[in-house]
């Protein structure tokens, strides 16, 4: 089977919300899924920290096929301000959406962590099976902790139980949805974000965090959408698989593109107080690519759509930024 075919049967997508879970459900209603296959649940509806109630939903609903793309997500800012938050909220929405799907009958579980797993100082590009082989970036480890908990009840519910329960580990992403807050934001939306206020108040200068030099990939969200469907209609997917570009840019060239994008002429500077995070951080991609998958949308291309759609969230009022 390919990514441009529907998965069988119904489909949870936990997070649908989020700009991961809703690209998942724009890129299923592409393909065609019917009304009743489709499965939703916001938080009010759904507290996937909550075990039983968690339970309860699974024993009623019995969904065929999850792709769990739910997480309490945010930038070098959020992680270090909250780190109890960010493990405990993780940490047990994976395990109890994990061990119920494996209770209820869940055929298939795609569970979605970070490339932030993978070591501070990780051979570039990271190959899925560094895991493990060194300490974690600490401006987010507590995200990552909870993450490769999530991955291995994945693996090894797998190996005791014969579920097809596996794990996708997207790199930096970007693209509609992102959350545009001026603190808690990741790198990408926080620059559009403050390149578009220079211009909008005529500012001539807009100062970046850190030094420039760190090196990052980013993956536009909708390409995720279509590696994950990719992913699940696999026979034999593999237990961990890294998504991304297997491609970087600067800090500091990002910044540029945007600025070219958004229209910004003036100087950029760099606040060297603020940390710089991971040296660089590339994803090696081999993995997917020898499934038959590799992204399509190059990041020129993909900033401009970004920004695009930022504008029209603008516009109308439905700008994320929590």
């Amino acid at each position: 089977m390919t990514s441009e075919q529907l998965p069988s049967g119904r489909i949870y997508v936990a997070g649908h919300r989020g700009m991961v879970g809703a690209a998942v459900v724009r890129h299923l209603q592409r393909l065609g899924i019917a009304d009743h296959d489709l499965i939703t649940r916001d938080r009010s509806e759904l507290d996937l920290i909550r075990q039983s109630d968690v339970e309860s939903f699974f024993e009623a609903e019995r969904p065929d096929v999850v792709v769990f793309a739910a997480a309490k997500v945010g930038g070098i800012h959020a992680n270090h301000t909250y780190p109890a938050e960010f493990i405990y909220d993780n940490l047990m929405m994976a395990a109890n959406a994990i061990h119920a799907a494996y209770r209820f009958g869940t055929a298939r579980f795609l569970f979605l962590g970070s490339t932030c797993i993978y070591p501070r100082m990780a051979p570039q590009p990271m190959p899925e099976d560094c895991l493990l082989t060194g300490p974690l970036e600490s401006t987010n480890e507590a995200y990552a902790l909870a993450k490769i908990s999530g991955l291995k009840l994945c693996e090894h519910y797998r190996t005791q139980y014969g579920v097809k329960f596996h794990s996708a580990m997207p790199t930096n992403l970007y693209g509609p949805g992102d959350n545009y807050h001026p603190e808690n934001s990741h790198v990408m939306p926080a620059m559009i974000r403050r390149f578009h206020e220079a211009v909008r108040d005529n500012r001539d200068e807009v100062v970046i965090w850190g030094t420039g030099t760190p090196r990052r990939e980013f993956l536009h969200v909708d390409d995720l959408a279509q590696g994950l469907i990719h992913l699940v209609n696999l026979d034999q997917p593999p237990n961990l698989v890294n998504v991304g570009t297997g491609t970087d840019i600067s800090i500091r060239e990002l910044a540029e593109l945007i600025a070219q994008i958004t229209g910004f002429s003036g100087e950029i500077t760099q606040d060297t107080s603020k940390p710089d995070g991971t040296p660089v951080k590339r994803t090696n991609i081999d993995l997917i690519k020898s499934t038959g998958w590799q992204p399509r949308i190059d990041l020129e291309t993909g900033v401009g759509r970004t920004y695009d759609d930022f504008l029209r969230a603008s516009q109308t009022g439905t700008l994320r930024a929590v």
